[in-house]
C-alpha cells in the first residue's frame, strides 16, 4: 500500500536550534549564563564532514584510507555550533590562535566540553539508544 509522498516532503532540516548552558562562567553584563546554540545539520553536511576528517595514504601501493575520529569531532563542533562564533577573530585572537577548530578545545573545561558534544548528539539524534528506536518503531506501527 503507497503512503501519501506528502508526508516525506519536509523542509530541510538545518533549521532546528537549540540553546544550551553549557558553563556558569559565561555571563552576561545582568550576571546571567549566556546560552550556545547549537543545531541540527543534515547527512549531506555529516559526509561532508566525514571526508574532511578522513586522509588517503599510500602504503607499498595501496592506497589506504585513515580516518581522524578527534578531527571530525571538532568539525562536526563547528559545524553543529551556531552561537558563539569560534571563527570570530576576536574570539580566536583571545584564545591564542588561528584556527577556529582549537578554540572550544581551549575555551572549554573537560565537562564543558562534553555537555555542549552530548546537546549536539541529541539535536541530531546521534547514538540513540534501542529504547528510542523501539519507541518509533511502536509509533509508526500505531
Amino acid at each position: 500500500m503507497m503512503r501519501d509522498i506528502k508526508a516525506f516532503l519536509q523542509p530541510p532540516i538545518m533549521g532546528e536550534t537549540k540553546e544550551i548552558i553549557v558553563s556558569r562562567r559565561f555571563l552576561d553584563e545582568e550576571g546571567n549564563p549566556v546560552p550556545f546554540k547549537v543545531r541540527v545539520i543534515d547527512q549531506e553536511t555529516n559526509d561532508k564532514i566525514i571526508k574532511r576528517a578522513t586522509t588517503r595514504k599510500k602504503i607499498n601501493g595501496t592506497v589506504v584510507q585513515e580516518f581522524d575520529n578527534a578531527r571530525y569531532g571538532k568539525l562536526l563542533v563547528q559545524a553543529c555550533v551556531v552561537e558563539p562564533d569560534f571563527g570570530n577573530a576576536e574570539i580566536c585572537a583571545y584564545y591564542k590562535t588561528a584556527d577556529p577548530l582549537e578554540v572550544p578545545g581551549r575555551m572549554l573545561s573537560v565537562g564543558e566540553y562534553n555537555r555542549m558534544v552530548k546537546a549536539i548528539k541529541e539535536i541530531n539524534e546521534i547514538e540513540t539508544s534501542d529504547e528510542d528506536v523501539e519507541a518509533l518503531e511502536d509509533e509508526a506501527k500505531n
